[in-house]
């Protein structure tokens, strides 16, 4: 059964200070139209600057200790998670925050007050279709004794273990499948919390100033200090709704059973990214490759076998493992997974291997060969590499590393051909140009 895009009927405000910045900021919500995704607008700025919920705009982690923030061209919004928790579990799509400072309001150290505001707001259906992600196979991501996992389901349910050596939080376990009603109900009023002797280590690095024993459960050697807990394992479900949060950066709901032990932000920052990279793959066709090609060399899979009867390349100049797509003579995609044992490593910044950016380009270019030359047309063709206009490397590629390289087709004539091309690894830009080549 479909599901609708959501977003709230009428504006809502809040307002309240920032847990670590202990700024005063007003925060005013706006309905947003279909496929825009949630986005915060600092009124403060000059030019009042967007920032996207997008994994792109993630602040790095030194910057944004103990939370998670987004920036984008100076302007930036600290301490999303509890609101984007809360986005999540109402299963709201797309919505417009404005704010007018740089961290969102700490409120009582939960979400229950944002989903209160929300909820009276009223929550509609708009003519979309939800566009989710459901896990293809299995990820993990592992740190210093914490694990997260994601497993293929057909609904989302977290089951999180929690275990440190305090009285109080010793071994908590929760299992729970999201929806509105759990999230409200299990979820939404459980609050931030640290270790007494963690307060003033934190506040010594300008963390923490907005923080009080209202709106964070503070521990001391056997008991909350100045507070009570809302639930018996309130800590464990906190952990939950921070998980949520910082899942909800993937733009869209996720189909998963995610398994985590002792996840903070950054473990769970990480998990995002890969899921990141596993849809980009699955985005480029990365697991259809006998679907996606057949018909166009006879149904056979291009496999570097197959390759060699198109390209007159060999090991060790061979870059291409496989082609995973192929529409013939309009676009393909190839992939080149990166090892250590590649000749080139040798002698490419021997103590710390890079590999060469003209090695990513001619990758890049072998796959454009391939695709240039699969129409009937073109085969027992060659295809000679004439030019490489506009080449941008945007971060390195390194031993285990897996290249996804993109090649979609320019002008085409009967003797030359133009091709715009890019190179992924996991999701993101390493390489990109417009090549051209002369048929012979």
């Amino acid at each position: 059964m479909e599901s609708f895009q959501k977003t709230i009927k009428n504006p809502a405000k809040i307002s309240g200070v920032g847990l670590h910045t202990g700024n005063r900021v007003k925060l005013l919500f706006k309905p947003a139209p279909v496929n825009s995704g949630i986005s915060f607008v600092r009124v403060d700025l000059a030019d009042r600057p967007a920032i996207k919920v997008d994994c792109g705009n993630l602040m790095d982690s030194l910057q944004s200790l103990r939370r998670t923030s987004l920036g984008n061209d100076g302007a930036e919004v600290q301490t999303i998670e509890h609101l984007m928790a809360v986005l999540s579990g109402l299963q709201i799509d797309n919505l417009l925050i404005e704010l007018d400072n740089n961290e969102i309001p700490g409120m009582d150290g939960s979400g229950i007050e944002f989903l209160k505001v929300l909820k009276e707001a009223g929550i509609i259906e708009q003519e979309a279709v939800k566009k989710s992600y459901t896990i293809k196979e299995p990820i993990w991501v592992e740190e210093e004794g914490s694990l997260l996992v994601a497993l293929p389901s057909n609904d989302y349910s977290i089951r999180y273990t929690l275990s440190y050596e305090h009285p109080l939080l010793k071994a908590q376990y929760m299992g729970l499948t999201i929806n509105p009603e759990a999230f409200e109900n299990e979820l939404a009023a459980s609050r931030t919390f640290c270790l007494q002797e963690e307060a003033g280590d934190l506040q010594g690095k300008g963390l923490g100033r907005g923080a009080n024993y209202e709106n964070t459960l503070v521990m001391g050697e056997r008991d909350v200090i100045k507070n009570r807990l809302r639930f018996n394992d309130e800590f464990v479900r906190h952990k939950i709704l921070d998980l949520i949060g910082d899942l909800s950066l993937l733009g869209a709901p996720l189909k998963a059973r995610i398994m985590a032990i002792k996840s903070g932000h950054s473990l769970n920052l990480k998990l995002v990214k890969k899921i990141l990279a596993q849809k980009a793959r699955y985005e480029l066709g990365a697991m259809a490759a006998g679907s996606a090609i057949g018909g166009a060399i006879g149904g056979e899979e291009i496999d570097a076998s197959l390759i060699m009867k198109i390209l007159p390349h060999r090991y060790p100049f061979l870059l291409v493992d496989r082609i995973i797509s192929l529409e013939s003579g309009k676009r393909a995609v190839g992939i080149k997974n990166v090892t250590i044992n590649e000749n080139f490593f040798v002698g490419h910044f021997p103590g710390k291997p890079v590999m060469p950016g003209v090695l990513i380009i001619e990758a890049m270019a072998q796959v454009g060969g391939v695709m240039m030359l699969s129409p009937e047309e073109n085969r027992g063709k060659l295809a000679y590499f004439m030019a490489a206009n506009d080449v941008k490397f945007r971060k390195t590629v390194v031993p285990g590393d897996q290249l996804c390289l993109e090649v979609i087709a320019g002008k085409l004539k009967a003797r030359i051909g133009q091709v715009f091309a890019k190179a992924y690894v996991e999701g993101k830009v390493a390489a990109e140009a417009e090549l051209m080549f002369a048929l012979a």
